[in-house]
């Protein structure tokens, strides 16, 4: 597990683009039959991805979280964004085809991560925040998300946003998690943006080919900065932080919130005249 230390904006605005990256993109989110977890101090958020191709792969103790098992004060989220694999979750077992999503609740020990066909593995991104209290496990189709549609085609922010763990859709404690599907020849996410004092938020940038690049705008508003960000990889964004991003072809993303609400409109929205 690598693990992030939270940073005052005062000192950001003072980095270079090799410690913005060594502080804010998570450059690797799968690698083959193994687990790879981020953890932000940035309301201790874990950001990681499960991917199996011929073996099982268990999400099991970690000495960073000081805990029997991995879930035992935290809950899940997870999306499936590769080929159709199964979860299996204290014995049951969750089948779970590309874009599927998964809420676990805490207390759950068991955890195994499966993928059917190794050419074409499951790929699990997953989001964790520590809990207060057991919900229910909800298994989450794309269908059950619930659609919100946002920009316009004129201001090249055309898209979906899919919202797998949210009040609407099932409980949990303070995660938040869904997914934002861009329309064909737009290319801006978050745009005009926002920052949200109360929560924190993790950006995780797929479905892209090797040569597209998404640029991630991050920073206080009167003075931003940028990260370029190739697929498969994320972006810690600290809530005095705005994070919106313009890439040079299609792509989508999974966003995940931690923090003092669930509120997902609870956003201070910044005007284009502020930004700088």
């Amino acid at each position: 597990m690598d693990t992030r230390y939270a940073n005052h904006p005062e000192d950001s605005k003072h980095y270079i683009t090799e410690k913005l990256r060594e502080n804010y993109l998570i450059e690797t989110i799968f690698v083959a039959n193994e687990v790879t977890l981020t953890y932000s101090h940035v309301d201790r958020i874990i950001a990681g991805g499960i991917m199996p191709v011929n073996k099982t792969v268990e999400l099991g103790i970690t000495k960073e979280l000081g805990t029997e098992y991995f879930l035992e004060r935290r809950e899940l989220g997870v999306i499936n964004v590769g080929g159709k694999g199964k979860i299996i979750a204290d014995g049951i077992e969750y089948v779970m085809n590309s874009r599927d999503g998964l809420y676990i609740g805490m207390e759950t020990r068991e955890l195994k991560f499966i993928s059917d066909d190794s050419e074409n593995p499951a790929k699990y991104y997953i989001n964790s925040a520590p809990a207060h209290k057991k919900y229910p496990d909800v298994k989450i189709d794309i269908e059950k998300a619930k659609p919100v549609k946002l920009g316009s085609l004129e201001n090249s922010n055309s898209r979906t946003i899919y919202q797998f763990v949210h009040p609407a859709v099932c409980q949990s404690c303070q995660l938040l998690m869904g997914m934002t599907v861009l329309e064909p020849g737009n290319v801006w996410n978050t745009m005009p943006c926002h920052t949200h004092e109360r929560r924190m938020e993790v950006y995780f940038y797929f479905n892209m080919t090797e040569d597209t690049r998404v640029f991630h705008f991050m920073g206080e508003p009167e003075e931003t900065r940028h990260l370029v960000v190739k697929n498969e990889q994320g972006v810690i964004s600290p809530s005095w932080s705005i994070h919106s991003g313009a890439g040079t072809s299609s792509y989508t993303f999974i966003w995940g919130m931690a923090g003092e609400n669930q509120e997902f409109n609870d956003m201070d929205a910044v005007k284009m005249s502020e930004l700088k």
